[in-house]
C-alpha cells in the first residue's frame, strides 16, 4: 500500500531522515516511533506530500506520490493530528463533512455517513451533530478528529501522536477504542507515537528511528524478544526487562473473569503454566487463545496480552 524506497529528507547539509526503507501492508497497524527528533513526524508527512523527500521514493498503491494529483491524493490518505485541530465555528457535522463536501457527496449521504461514524465512536448523534467543539471534552474532540479523517472513507489513515496530549485515562480509553475500530474498518494506518508501550499495544509492527535512521523493524514480539542492537533494548527499557520475568499466562489473565460454562470458541486452549513466549507463538496466527487451568477457563486476546505487558494492568512494569 505505502513503500519507501531509499527516502532521505536534508535541511541544508543535515539529514531529518537518512536512507529510510520499508513497505506497509494494506490492513496494517504501522507504528513509527523514536526519541525527540528522530524524523518520526518527518517520516509521516512525506506520505501525504506536507514535506518533499530530498532522495528516493514513495510508492502510494505502487505509484510514485508525485504522480498523483495533490488533492486527489490527500482525500484518499486522512489524517489526525495531535493539535486536533477542529473549525471551532463549525458544527460537529460541518467538521466531518469537509472532504465529502469537497468531493461531491450528496447531502443525504454525508448526513447517513455523520451519523454512522459519531454512532461507530460511541457519540450519539442526535446529541453531538449540532454542537461545536468547545462544548466537547478532549477525549470526545479527539474522537472526531479520528472519524473526520474516516469520512470519505478513505483506504489509508496517518496518525501523528494523536492521543498524546490527553489524561492517562482517556489515552488509554482511545487506544482501545481504535484498536477495536481498525477490527471493524481494517484501514492501514501509520501512527506515530513517542511511547513504546503505546507502540506495543496498537502495532501490528514497529518502525524505530533514530537520528532519521531505522534502527529495527518487526512485530511487538520482534521488539520484546529480539532487539536487534543495544539502542532497541535501552528504547524498550523495562518492558523488555520485565520479559526476563517469565511471566506466565496465569499472571496475565489473573484479572480476567472466567468464561461461563458451555462458552466456547473456535481458539487455541493454552494451559495457563505456558510462558510469554509460548503465547507469542500461538498469537503470530491467532487473535485470541483460551487459557486453561485452575479449574477456570479465561479468553485473552492480543490485544489484552500487549496492555499487560505495557503496563497497564501489572505495577511491575514501568
Amino acid at each position: 500500500m505505502i513503500e519507501f524506497k531509499n527516502v532521505s529528507k536534508k535541511y541544508g547539509e543535515d539529514f531529518a531522515v537518512e536512507d529510510v526503507n520499508f513497505k506497509v501492508e494494506e490492513g496494517e497497524f504501522f507504528v513509527i516511533i523514536g526519541p525527540s527528533g528522530c524524523g518520526k513526524t518527518t517520516t509521516l508527512k512525506m506520505i501525504n506530500r506536507l514535506i518533499p523527500l530530498t532522495e528516493g521514493y514513495i510508492y502510494f498503491k505502487e505509484q510514485p506520490i508525485s504522480e498523483f494529483p495533490l488533492y486527489e491524493m490527500r482525500w484518499d490518505i486522512g489524517y489526525v493530528l495531535q493539535q486536533i485541530a477542529l473549525f471551532p465555528h463549525m458544527t460537529i457535522r460541518e467538521n466531518i463533512a469537509q472532504v465529502p463536501e469537497m468531493k461531491g457527496w450528496k447531502n443525504k449521504d454525508i448526513d447517513a455517513r455523520v451519523d454512522e461514524l459519531l454512532e461507530m465512536v460511541g457519540l450519539e448523534p442526535g446529541k453531538f451533530r449540532d454542537r461545536l467543539p468547545g462544548e466537547l471534552s478532549g477525549g470526545q474532540k479527539q474522537r472526531v478528529g479520528v472519524i473526520r479523517a474516516l469520512a470519505a472513507d478513505p483506504p489509508v489513515i496517518l496518525m501523528d501522536e494523536p492521543f498524546s496530549a490527553l489524561d492517562p485515562i482517556s489515552r488509554e480509553s482511545l487506544q482501545d477504542d481504535l484498536i477495536e475500530l481498525q477490527k471493524k474498518i481494517k484501514k492501514t494506518v501509520v501512527f506515530v507515537t513517542h511511547d513504546i508501550q503505546e507502540a506495543l499495544k496498537m502495532g501490528d509492527r514497529i518502525c524505530l528511528l533514530n537520528k532519521g535512521r531505522v534502527e529495527q523493524i518487526g512485530t511487538p514480539e520482534a521488539f520484546l524478544t529480539h532487539p536487534e542492537n543495544d539502542f532497541v533494548s535501552d528504547f524498550i527499557g523495562d518492558v523488555d526487562g520485565y520479559m526476563m520475568k517469565r511471566a506466565t499466562a496465569a499472571d496475565v489473565v489473573k484479572t480476567l473473569p472466567a468464561m461461563e460454562e458451555g462458552q466456547t470458541g473456535e481458539v487455541p486452549e493454552v494451559p495457563h503454566e505456558a510462558d510469554i513466549n509460548t503465547l507469542f507463538k500461538y498469537f503470530s496466527t491467532h487473535d485470541r487463545v483460551t487459557i486453561v487451568g485452575d479449574g477456570a477457563r479465561r479468553s485473552l486476546s492480543r490485544e489484552e496480552l500487549f496492555k499487560y505487558l505495557s503496563g497497564s494492568e501489572s505495577g511491575d512494569v514501568r
